[in-house]
């Protein structure tokens, strides 16, 4: 078994059983002490686990720790590219789209700059801005204005007002997290309060999320598990939470993320 294999599977014990212990990996794998500490060392560099004497438990973040565009964008890559490159199949010449803020729907918008006769509803600037730079004559693109959040979200009154006479075929809704209990997720407010306006104004509901985001839970709920029409993730997710969600949304898309090698540069 690769490093990178071993560590995927001990992130996904620490996930399902909220912590383990050395010596019960040491066993399991057949590897060094050495081996799994170092394991364990790369998993709470990148904030997947936190170390604890004897092993590693959870390291889910606060319910309002909201991280930057910068810092999420490089989180998960492959792993976004192939949920949008999947999502955007399901994009239509001639359909009128939303897309919330967040870094796999700006993924998203990437695959979406060749599509014609496209109406686009963002209140993402970074979004917005990847059309501005591809523009096409029959295109339309309307940015809600609001309030900017530390990822770079235009959120409140102002957002929610432009947002409520308007009517899309589908919103392709990016989450901060997502779990049987509370739903999907925020960790701010006022997005909270956009996107539910997001997601009234979308005869479909999308939600893009990597596999990283089952049992995180934000603040507040955009909406319950059951709302979604389409929910599509990658072959990280958990055979529990794939239980949950096909049991409860309408459609369950895995998709198989590419190696980091051959991913999408932009």
């Amino acid at each position: 078994m690769l490093a990178q294999q071993r560590q995927q599977a001990i992130l996904d014990r620490v996930r399902s059983s909220g912590g383990v212990r050395v010596a019960d990996l040491v066993r399991e794998f057949g590897v060094s002490d050495m081996t799994i500490r170092r394991d364990l060392e790369v998993l709470a560099e990148r904030g997947q686990v936190a170390k604890v004497h004897g092993g590693a438990t959870a390291a889910g973040p606060g319910s309002t720790e909201e991280p930057g565009f910068a810092v999420k964008s490089m989180r998960q890559q492959p792993e976004k590219e192939a949920i949008a490159r999947h999502a955007a199949r399901l994009v239509r010449p001639g359909t009128a789209i939303a897309l919330s803020a967040g870094t796999t729907t700006w993924t998203l918008a990437h695959f979406l700059v060749d599509v014609p006769d496209l109406t686009v509803i963002t209140n993402s600037i970074w979004i917005a801005d990847v059309f501005h730079r591809s523009p096409r004559a029959d295109r339309t693109v309307v940015l809600t204005g609001g309030v900017r959040t530390p990822s770079d979200a235009l959120v409140g009154p102002v957002a929610v007002a432009a947002i409520r006479r308007l009517h899309v075929d589908t919103l392709f809704l990016g989450v901060h997290g997502m779990s049987a209990r509370a739903g999907f997720t925020t960790p701010n407010l006022l997005e909270a309060e956009t996107d539910h306006e997001l997601v009234a104004s979308a005869h479909r509901l999308v939600v893009l999320t990597d596999h990283t985001k089952w049992g995180t839970i934000g603040i507040s709920t955009i909406a319950e598990l059951a709302q979604a029409h389409v929910v599509i993730t990658d072959s990280g997710l958990p055979d529990e939470a794939r239980d949950e969600l096909a049991a409860q949304v309408g459609e369950l898309i895995i998709t198989q993320p590419q190696p980091e090698s051959e991913a999408i540069t932009r």
